[in-house]
C-alpha cells in the first residue's frame, strides 16, 4: 500500500444530527492521512441521505446500511475501495459492524467502549486476528500531547515506585431526566438495549479507567466498586466510584458522574510516587504539573522546552497556541494510518486496551452486585 495517497475512509453512523460523527471526520482530516469516500450514516434513508450530500460524497457511496458498504466497497477495485471502516454508532452495533468489516479484510477504528460485554469484545478480537486487519479504539485522551508526556516520565522512573493514582471524570449533562424528554444521546446512552452493561460506567468510566492505567503504567488487580442511579426511572448507573489496587502495591480511587450538576467534563488525573506527583486535566490540556519532594513544582507545557520526543511528535503548533480534543483525536487517526501502512509503530489504542476496559466493566458490575469487598480484573483479556 502506497504512504504517498490518502487512505480511504468509510464511516457507519455520525449522520445528520450526531455529535461524534463530525469529530471524528475532522480528526481524520486534519493531517491528510484520510479521506472520506464513503459513508452508511443512518438507518433513516433520507437523513442518510441528506448526510453524504452535505460531505459532498457520490451518492453511490453512500449506502443504506453497513453489509451494503462493505458489499459496494469491496466490489471497486483494490486503491478505490475503502481502507478502514470508522464506527460511530451507539455501542449495541459496534461488534457486528467491527466483525462484519474485520472479516472482509477492512481496518477498523472504533468508538468505546469496544462492545456490549466481553464475549462480543473478544469476538471482535478474535475476527481481527484471524484476518489480520488492524483495530482500533476511540480512547482520546491518550491522543493528547501532555499524556504522552506523563506516560513516558512515569515509565522513565522519574517519580519513582508508583503508590497513589486518582482520576475523576465529572460530568453533569444527565442531572435531570433528559433520557426521558426526547434527548436522543441521552436515550441511547440510558438503554440497557443500546448501551449494554453500564452507563456512565461504560461512557465515561471507561476513559477514566483508561487514562489511569496508561499513564501509571501499571494495572488494576482487584476493585471495590459502587453503581448508584440517582435519576429515578434510569436503566443503568449515573454515578460510580470504585476503590483501585494496583500490581506492585499501589493504590487509587475512580470516580465517574454524569450527574454532577454544573460539571461539563472534568476528566483530572494525579499520579503520586515515592519521589514526586504528576497532575493533569483535560480541560487545560496543555499543562502538566509535576510536584516534587526535594525541590520546587514544575509547570510543563505543550510546546515549550523540555519535552520527550515522543511528546514533541504530537504536537503541530508553537507553546503558546493551545491545542485540544480534535487535535488529540487527530493523533491516534495519524497513529492509525501510520501502523496501516506499517511506517511507525507509536501507541494507538487498539484489542488490548478494549478488551481491558470490558474487564473493568464487568468487574465493577460484579463487585457492586455482590457482597464481596474485592473483585479481581480478570488477566484473561491482557
Amino acid at each position: 500500500m502506497s504512504a504517498k495517497r490518502p487512505l480511504k475512509l468509510g464511516m457507519a453512523g455520525g449522520g445528520e444530527g450526531a455529535f461524534i460523527g463530525a469529530i471524528h471526520r475532522h480528526a481524520a482530516a486534519m493531517d491528510g492521512d484520510w479521506q472520506l469516500v464513503a459513508g452508511a450514516f443512518s438507518s433513516d434513508a433520507g437523513r442518510n441521505a441528506r448526510s453524504g450530500d452535505a460531505l459532498n460524497l457520490d451518492p453511490a457511496r453512500v449506502y443504506g446500511d453497513v453489509h451494503a458498504l462493505i458489499a459496494g466497497e469491496l466490489a471497486l477495485p483494490v486503491g478505490e475501495r475503502i481502507d478502514a471502516l470508522a464506527i460511530v454508532t451507539p455501542n449495541h452495533l459496534h461488534a457486528p459492524m467491527a466483525i462484519a468489516a474485520l472479516n472482509a479484510g477492512i481496518h477498523v477504528f472504533c468508538e468505546k467502549p469496544m462492545a456490549m460485554n466481553g464475549d462480543e469484545a473478544r469476538a471482535i478480537a478474535a475476527a481481527a486476528k484471524a484476518g489480520g486487519a488492524k483495530f482500533a479504539l476511540a480512547f482520546t485522551y491518550s491522543g493528547y500531547p501532555l499524556v504522552e508526556e506523563a506516560r513516558a516520565r512515569v515509565a522513565r522512573g522519574e517519580l519513582g515506585k508508583i503508590r497513589l493514582v486518582q482520576v475523576e471524570y465529572l460530568q453533569g449533562w444527565l442531572s435531570l431526566p433528559i433520557d426521558g424528554e426526547g434527548n436522543k444521546q441521552a436515550e441511547w446512552r440510558t438503554d440497557p438495549a443500546k448501551a449494554g452493561l453500564g452507563g456512565c460506567l461504560g461512557d465515561i468510566g471507561t476513559h477514566a479507567f483508561h487514562l489511569a492505567e496508561h499513564i501509571a503504567g501499571i494495572r488494576v488487580d482487584t476493585l471495590s466498586a459502587d453503581l448508584t442511579t440517582h435519576v429515578p426511572g434510569r436503566r443503568l448507573d449515573d454515578d460510580v466510584s470504585a476503590l483501585l489496587r494496583f500490581e506492585g502495591g499501589a493504590r487509587g480511587t475512580l470516580k465517574a458522574t454524569q450527574v454532577a450538576a454544573g460539571e461539563e467534563n472534568g476528566l483530572k488525573l494525579r499520579v503520586s510516587g515515592e519521589l514526586g506527583t504528576l497532575e493533569w486535566a483535560q480541560m487545560e490540556p496543555n499543562t502538566l504539573t509535576l510536584r516534587w519532594l526535594d525541590r520546587p513544582a514544575e509547570v510543563v507545557r505543550a510546546g515549550g522546552p523540555g519535552l520527550g520526543a515522543s511528546t514533541q511528535a504530537l504536537l503541530r503548533t508553537p507553546s503558546g497556541h493551545p491545542e485540544g480534543y480534535i487535535e488529540a483525536f487527530a493523533n491516534l487517526y495519524r497513529g492509525f494510518a501510520a501502523r496501516i501502512r506499517g511506517d511507525d509503530e507509536r501507541f494507538v489504542p487498539g484489542l488490548t486496551d478494549g478488551l481491558r476496559t470490558m474487564a473493568f466493566i464487568e468487574a465493577m458490575i460484579a463487585n457492586a452486585a455482590s457482597d464481596d469487598k474485592w473483585t479481581h480484573v480478570s488477566g484473561e483479556y491482557r
